[in-house]
């Protein structure tokens, strides 16, 4: 299949776009490869793009372009015939949206409506993209199931999430358009974001500096490896999303719909507190970190607990990494990229 992945160069869609590759799809990657955090990590993402191509059955295509900018995302539809197009782009973190929330609205809300409308022109057979764990906000019911309502963000990124699903189903109802939301749950591993935690803890226990440990380290997380969210990630893109024979209006699951709409969480169903991810990453590093205990942080959840079996009846998904296994493995590759 011609596949678009956008945001090739962030940490999922680098990571999903060469897992196409390497079983043979042909890959069209966007990604405006902006400064959030060092750009130097997301052109290396894209150097090995282009070298697992030279070994792929498929071809591989780099469109250096801004998904807000709606005339770039009409030249590549009109270049491309997709078979799927894959939304991993966006403006993530929380924290960051307490300070500068207009750049999620030209990332997380301009540039879906840009995708959708594309999308929607060029009669795509699906269109799968990313949404967050972070939609469930107030909820406090565990684990989080789709099938609950999700109308009370923390923040401004989470609330543009959910408007993501909500502009998807509006699609869906109107124009037919088969769309897959994937409410992802803290995925973490080699190549991963900067700004995260375990990028940050790494850094700052090889230095020999404090890390900063929120809700005094008291917080659980549903960390999910990111070799498992790709492969749910290939597999819901592969199955298109039809509508749901047995929605009932008078009683409507926020989950599904009459029209070809889905929306599924992919997570790692193991949630883990922060102290012990902490003592993960300690163990892979052979150090003790110095930890300043801190309280829990503005717009932070304080639990997150994935319910997946929508996702494991729908593709048999089953997430296979242990947290202590992911952190290896992330460990291992920071010393061989950094040389420490």
């Amino acid at each position: 299949m011609k596949i678009l992945v956008t945001g090739n160069a962030g940490f999922v869609g680098f990571h999903t776009a060469k897992r196409l590759l390497e079983r043979g799809d042909s890959v069209v990657g966007f990604d405006c490869v902006n400064d959030y955090y060092d750009p130097d990590i997301k052109e290396a993402r894209l150097r090995i793009l282009e070298e697992t191509a030279q070994t792929s059955q498929g071809s591989y295509t780099f469109h250096r372009a801004n998904l807000a900018d709606r005339s770039a995302v009409d030249a590549c539809f009109q270049e491309h015939n997709f078979d799927r197009v894959i939304h991993l782009a966006a403006q993530a973190g929380v924290r960051y949206s307490l300070v500068n929330p207009h750049a999620y609205v030209e990332s997380n809300l301009i540039a879906f409506t840009n995708i959708l409308e594309a999308c929607r022109h060029a009669g795509t057979p699906h269109l799968t993209y990313a949404s967050t764990s972070s939609v469930y906000g107030a909820n406090t019911k565990m684990p989080f199931s789709e099938h609950d309502g999700v109308d009370h963000p923390l923040q401004f990124y989470a609330a543009t999430k959910r408007a993501n699903e909500l502009m998807a189903h509006a699609y869906s109802h109107l124009y037919r358009l088969p769309t897959t939301g994937l409410r992802f749950f803290t995925v973490y591993g080699p190549w991963g974001r900067p700004d995260m935690a375990l990028f940050l803890f790494t850094k700052n226990i090889l230095a020999g500096e404090p890390i900063k440990v929120f809700n005094h380290g008291n917080h659980t997380r549903d960390f999910t490896y990111v070799d498992d969210i790709v492969e749910g990630v290939t597999r819901v893109s592969d199955q298109i999303a039809e509508p749901d024979p047995a929605w009932d209006p008078a009683d409507p699951d926020p989950a599904t719909s009459n029209a070809p709409f889905r929306v599924l969480n992919i997570g790692n169903n193991a949630p883990v507190t922060l102290s012990a991810y902490i003592e993960a990453i300690e163990a892979a590093l052979g150090r003790t970190a110095i930890k300043e205990l801190l309280p829990l942080q503005a717009g932070d959840v304080p639990d997150t607990y994935a319910n997946v079996s929508e996702l494991q009846k729908a593709v048999d998904y089953r997430p296979a990494t242990s947290v202590q296994d992911g952190v290896n493995a992330f460990v291992a590759w920071y010393r061989d990229y950094y040389g420490c």
